[in-house]
């Protein structure tokens, strides 16, 4: 387990620019997710790491040791492929064997961490099925084992639930990071999921276009963005355009002015990012901060909360979110219903268009 370094890396595919020098140091025993958009450069840093992608330009260093030019069989890396990549033809036991075999370890010794990386995983009672006689889950699971048995210095998992249902999302996601806190393997995680990289990561990096947008921990990169692209992209909904007056007021561009938190950019033009669960509907409180007056223009159930979209007279669009009555939630607002919203000044954070 080591530190893994990224220093100032570039790669290019002719005219394309597909990571755009990227500088980036993970601690020992990290995990660090990679996440971002199709086309942004996540996966592309994954295999420059592992060595299936020549580096352009740059370095990469573990435990301070230079692998830019080694190829992967010299780089102790343990990759989890998006697809999971078992052989149909092996068994269970035989597809974690594989790598330890490359490395021509004695028998017994291949038998016994074999043993040890299915009973991590809870497959141990399935070592001899095919890959076909296991479901998704399982499969996923046999992947992640082989990527441990070799012990690698470093974890490298390429959007490794992406293939699975929702239920089997949620359960892989507590197993990947109930193992790696057991193992303390330095861990990146590519995926495109905002809430795979918040439940599994002890660190966000946000890419665009071959570059980091923000990195810091979950809570930092959901509630505090650096920019229009990151709030969006961590999904917030209400990106509300308008123009900062230099201290607590903030005038949106259908003419409104909110308040904002005290300490905000000099004047200029911004938006104001507020997440959906920011917003309250309140039964006409003149003294809720922001208050604004609202009529219903959609409701979508979302199971266990409602989406409300509400429309001002002024034309500003504002989405809320609230429990449904499933959990014990108030009853629906109905389309046409006359509502006040408002927000407290701290859920907005301003960003630059």
């Amino acid at each position: 387990m080591s530190d893994v370094v990224l220093h100032s890396i570039v790669k290019r595919y002719e005219s394309m620019l597909a990571v755009d020098n990227v500088s980036l140091s993970i601690r020992q025993g990290e995990l660090v997710a990679l996440l971002g958009p199709s086309g942004c450069g996540k996966t592309t840093i994954l295999r420059m790491i592992a060595g299936f992608v020549p580096v352009s330009e740059g370095r990469i260093t573990v435990g301070g040791r230079d692998l830019t030019r080694l190829p992967p069989a010299k780089r102790n890396m343990g990759f989890g492929f998006q697809n999971y990549a078992l052989f149909p033809h092996m068994s269970v036991a035989q597809n974690v064997a594989f790598g330890l075999e490359m490395r021509k370890l004695p028998k017994a010794d291949i038998a016994a961490k074999v043993k040890v990386a299915l009973e991590r995983v809870r497959l141990g009672h399935l070592a001899e099925r095919l890959p076909k006689q296991l479901s998704g889950g399982q499969q996923q699971r046999v992947a992640l084992a082989r990527a441990l048995v070799i012990e690698p210095d470093v974890l490298l998992l390429d959007e490794p639930l992406s293939n699975l249902d929702a239920q089997l999302r949620n359960d892989m996601k507590l197993e990947i990071r109930e193992i790696q806190h057991s193992l303390g393997i330095t861990t990146i995680f590519v995926t495109h999921d905002q809430d795979e990289a918040l439940s599994v990561a002890d660190r966000v990096v946000v890419m665009r276009a071959g570059r980091i947008e923000q990195q810091g921990t979950p809570d930092e990169v959901f509630a505090h963005p650096r920019s229009h692209f990151v709030a969006e992209f961590m999904g917030v909904t209400n990106l509300l355009q308008g123009r900062s007056e230099g201290s607590d007021r903030f005038r949106l561009a259908t003419g409104e002015v909110v308040a904002v938190p005290a300490a905000t950019p000099e004047a200029g033009d911004f938006a104001i990012a507020v997440r959906p669960e920011s917003v309250k509907l309140n039964a006409g409180d003149p003294l809720a901060p922001n208050a604004l007056f609202a009529q219903v223009d959609l409701a979508t159930y979302r199971g266990l909360v409602i989406d409300y979209r509400l429309k001002t007279a002024s034309g500003l669009i504002v989405i809320a979110r609230r429990p449904s009555p499933a959990v014990g939630g108030p009853a629906p607002l109905a389309a046409g219903e006359r509502v006040q919203m408002s927000w407290r000044p701290e859920a907005g954070v301003l960003v630059p268009l």
